[in-house]
């Protein structure tokens, strides 16, 4: 039912329940992978690409649509199936979420009118969206694909990412509806937002203050502060906390750099600052953490 050319990658399926599953693609190689797979219209899907990018082909390759990274597709059609038939380039990683649309209704509560596609005109409908990856929902899905748990709790640890991972997904504040907010369909601001963020990564260990990186990308403090929102759906710091704290653990994880060298190279001046910081994200010091991967 999977698969071609899965030798120098991989592929990882794991069963949640009966009508609910995540898949993670790995594609190593040089080569395009292939994966096809049955999906009917009875399931709502969520395909989100790490690193590299992947093309979802159609109705036998008459049409398609490009997923790069660090965004998402939801592919959702009850009038027919759509059945995955995938192109993944080489050294890209993909995580995907399939459900039945019955499972999926039944997380939210009959007050989820803000998710297009539960209001009750719509739910015999198509949806399509692709839209980039909030740097929470980016920590999840990196914590999806590496992580070093027993087998037998790894089904339980999975569910609850996916759970975690669409509260997420659907935590969008009302303005941020394009049609809706001006703001978002001026191409210029949205370049404007994004070179911020570029900034601010490319700076993490002294970023510019807020007024400093209005100046600099050309834009009102009052419009950086509500664009980034908009097009991040988080304030500017609270973006880069999250970006950092993802960088230190991937940097953590490499076991080429101490907890004060990772500390330094994202911003902390003194180690029990990054420490605390560390542990308010994850729950745990950045030394328990790098323990926890060698168990």
């Amino acid at each position: 039912m999977l698969q071609e050319n899965v030798a120098q990658g991989s592929f990882d399926e794991v069963l949640l329940e009966d009508g609910f599953y995540v898949l993670k693609i790995q594609n190593d190689a040089s080569d395009f992978q292939k994966v096809t797979r049955q999906i009917d219209s009875t399931f709502i899907q969520f395909h989100f690409c790490l690193k590299g990018r992947a093309k979802f082909i159609f109705n036998e390759g008459r049409y398609a649509l490009d997923v790069s990274e660090e965004n998402s597709l939801l592919l959702y059609n009850t009038q027919m199936d759509l059945p995955m038939n995938l192109e993944l380039a080489p050294n890209s990683w993909m995580v995907s979420i399939i459900m039945t649309i019955r499972k999926f209704h039944s997380l939210f509560s009959k007050e989820a009118d803000f998710i297009p596609f539960l209001v009750e005109g719509n739910k015999e409908k198509k949806y399509y969206a692709q839209e980039g990856v909030s740097p929470g929902i980016a920590v999840i899905l990196s914590q999806m694909m590496n992580y070093n748990l027993h087998p037998s709790i790894k089904q339980l640890y999975i569910k609850g990412k996916v759970y975690e991972l669409i509260s997420l997904y659907f935590n969008k504040s009302a303005d941020a509806d394009a049609e809706q907010c001006p703001f978002l369909v001026d191409e210029d601001n949205v370049k404007r937002i994004r070179k911020a963020k570029e900034i601010i990564i490319s700076r993490m260990s002294e970023p510019p203050s807020l007024a400093e990186l209005a100046q600099e990308i050309g834009l009102s403090l009052k419009k950086l502060k509500e664009g980034f929102k908009q097009i991040y759906g988080d304030s500017v710091y609270s973006f880069l906390f999250d970006y950092k704290m993802e960088h230190a653990r991937k940097l953590l994880e490499s076991g080429q750099h101490n907890v004060n060298e990772v500390g330094l190279r994202v911003g902390y001046s003194t180690s029990s600052h990054f420490i605390s910081a560390f542990k308010k994200k994850y729950g745990t010091t950045p030394k328990k953490y790098v323990m926890s991967l060698a168990n």
